[in-house]
């Protein structure tokens, strides 16, 4: 056996989420609907994913139970009834959210602004630019616009681009300005950026705005 099969796996970089012990905790919970009584018991995760339900289908959680139940009739064990519409919900959500953070809404996003923009990786590659940024750069610098140019295009941001994703972070995604500079050959061109997260889950992504170009 080799040394790295003996290694003890870290669950976290392994992607895995870990449940904590209020997660797995039980609590019983008399809900009404209609008149009608219902003592439920249920983790508190699901507690917790019953109300996000409900609050999405502008329900009471009560109204939510009576809507599973009745979608449920014919099994007798209402609580696990709720546990599946929880995770089908969830997984719902998560099918939903995978299609709208794609690097296709990247590219939409680029190009409905009509300001210079572009997508930048954590490693500050370029990956996505929009038409006014293509016109911006074939204006300010010596140089066409094409695939050999994007290897050749220099650019330099005043703030360090992993804290760009700190700072985003701790303020709540509130956008960050920064300097920044692209240049080609012997030409530069410097201006001010307006610097979001994109909304991406991978690769970490920043969508930057170029200000008064």
């Amino acid at each position: 056996m080799s040394d790295s099969a003996s290694q003890p796996v870290d669950p976290t970089a392994a992607g895995i989420h870990i449940f904590f012990a209020d997660d797995l905790a039980t609590d019983f919970r008399v809900v009404v609907r209609q008149g009608t009584r219902r003592g439920i018991r249920l983790e508190r995760l699901f507690w917790t994913t019953l109300k996000q339900m409900a609050e999405h289908h502008r329900l009471t959680i009560g109204e939510m139970v009576e809507e599973i139940a009745i979608a449920n009739a014919d099994t007798s064990n209402l609580a696990s009834a709720i546990r599946v519409a929880c995770l089908r919900w969830m997984a719902d959500q998560n099918a939903e959210l995978g299609r709208i953070a794609s690097l296709r809404t990247i590219n939409a996003i680029l190009g409905a602004s009509p300001a210079p923009a572009f997508a930048l990786s954590s490693a500050k590659r370029i990956l996505a630019f929009n038409p006014a940024f293509q016109l911006l750069v074939k204006r300010q610098l010596p140089v066409g616009f094409g695939e050999d140019t994007q290897r050749d295009l220099r650019l330099s941001l005043d703030l360090n681009v992993a804290d760009i994703f700190v700072r985003l972070d701790a303020n709540n995604g509130v956008p960050i300005s920064s300097g920044f500079v692209i240049g080609a050959a012997d030409r530069r061109y410097r201006g001010q950026l307006n610097i979001v997260r994109a909304p991406i889950k991978a690769p970490e992504l920043l969508l930057a705005f170029v200000v008064n170009a």
